[in-house]
């Protein structure tokens, strides 16, 4: 039985995994759906690499999608038990994982941006708010407390009565927001219906996830499926 389960634990590929499955956290051994998880494997340099579009080849391991759970499996030798191999393993792992997933999230805002579904500008986006599609408000997290609570204001003024919940994010740099949405000066933004813009809210949830260790509240509803 024990066999069993170690061989359980490295799966056979990116392509044998199905949505909604779940698989042992190489680290607490843990059984967990694999969008709570991390999935890592061998490069052909001997390295462990994220996986975290789960779409790399050859067969890999999982860890929970946590900062603080990587570096744990860093430091306690997780990888190469796992892959039961000699595994290079680089210290900022935890680190390398965080910009990957950080930077999936931007790439899927972009794609957003591309298709004309985020709106930017304070007065553009106080006049979209109480329009149906609005999926959330992004500010950058270097603006400024008054723009957000007049946006917050203008934002309870119009969901009055209204069961759908518009998310608030504020995540990404100005600087980030500006080169994702090829545009200058991006402090304020709103999120319409449409191409990347619930792949953008998953990946957002996984990296506010990944950061805190605790699921994002604000963002639960779009929670990430696999291969987000």
């Amino acid at each position: 039985m024990l066999a069993v389960a170690q061989d359980s634990e490295l799966d056979r590929g990116a392509t044998s995994v199905a949505p909604r499955a779940e698989r042992t956290c190489a680290l607490t051994r843990e059984l967990k759906p694999t969008a709570d998880m991390i999935r890592f494997v061998v490069g052909p340099d001997g390295q462990a690499v994220p996986d975290v579009k789960r779409k790399l080849p050859g067969r890999g391991i999982w860890v929970t999608a946590t900062r603080a759970a990587i570096e744990d499996a860093v430091k306690r030798n997780v990888f190469a038990r796992g892959f039961k191999r000699d595994v290079r393993v680089a210290l900022n792992l935890a680190a390398q994982t965080e910009q990957m997933i950080e930077r999936a999230a931007l790439d899927a805002l972009a794609i957003a941006g591309k298709a004309g579904a985020v709106i930017s500008g304070f007065s553009r986006v106080e006049t979209a708010i109480g329009r149906d599609g609005i999926l959330a408000l992004i500010h950058a997290a270097d603006a400024g407390d008054d723009g957000k609570r007049k946006l917050a204001a203008a934002l309870d003024r119009n969901s009055a009565g209204e069961s759908r919940e518009i998310v608030v994010i504020d995540t990404f740099t100005g600087a980030q927001l500006d080169l994702a949405l090829n545009r200058p000066n991006v402090v304020h933004a709103a999120l319409l219906a449409g191409p990347g813009s619930e792949t953008f809210l998953a990946r957002t949830t996984r990296l506010i996830r990944f950061r805190t260790g605790i699921s994002a509240d604000a963002v639960s509803a779009h929670a990430p499926t696999d291969g987000a």
